[in-house]
């Protein structure tokens, strides 16, 4: 890998250059992953989470009750 510095960096800091260019690299690894979408047994466990009930140990935003006696 080549030795990039800049004029306009500081100490500790990453150019505008070499962020744009992580960021590419990034995104081109990445996005065969964002392409291939949820699978079809999270979707499918997701719908059943958002469908069953709320559990009542965990409580729900509008109890009186916050775990202290």
């Amino acid at each position: 890998m080549k030795d990039v510095k800049s004029k306009n960096a500081t100490p500790g800091r990453l150019s505008a250059e070499i962020q744009s260019r992580i960021g590419h690299q990034l995104r081109a690894m990445y996005d065969d992953v964002v392409r291939q979408g949820v699978p079809d047994r999270f979707a499918e466990l997701i719908r059943k989470l958002d469908a069953s009930e709320p559990n009542p140990q965990l409580g729900t935003a509008g109890d009186k009750n916050d775990g202290r006696e």
